[in-house]
């Protein structure tokens, strides 16, 4: 290896897809399905099953019922529009946090947790 190859650095370019675990795929396929997550691969009997993300992917993976997690985080999506997939979420009779606010750090966002109880936010930025 000469020098010029030690001082070589890889870039990270993106997040080409999350994992997110789940004990139901039925209904985690529902409440995706419900909010205008498009199907990539798999579906509701799948033990694995991939949406379309911008140019990545939201992924779910079946879990054995005695699998248990806690509190991971927060996985952030921007969306066109925040307030019409907030109705778009209450019109399917999801529980969202709160209704879309402002933030200070310059984005309109609202929370919703899944079926399996993983985070996510909603936003676009101001």
């Amino acid at each position: 290896m000469t020098n010029d190859d030690s001082d070589r650095r890889a870039n990270i370019e993106a997040i080409s897809a999350v994992t997110l675990a789940t004990h139901n795929m039925a209904r985690s396929f529902e409440f995706y399905a419900s909010l205008g997550f498009e199907l990539h691969f798999g579906g509701p009997e799948a033990n694995f099953t991939s949406f379309v993300v911008g140019a990545g992917y939201l992924n779910l993976l079946a879990q054995p019922a005695g699998r248990h997690w806690s509190w991971w985080g927060r996985l952030i999506l921007h969306v066109s529009d925040v307030d019409a997939l907030y109705e778009q979420a209450i019109r399917a009779g999801l529980s969202p946090e709160a209704p879309p606010r402002d933030a200070e750090w310059g984005e309109r966002y609202f929370h919703l947790a899944d079926p399996d109880g993983h985070e996510l936010s909603f936003s676009i930025p101001l």
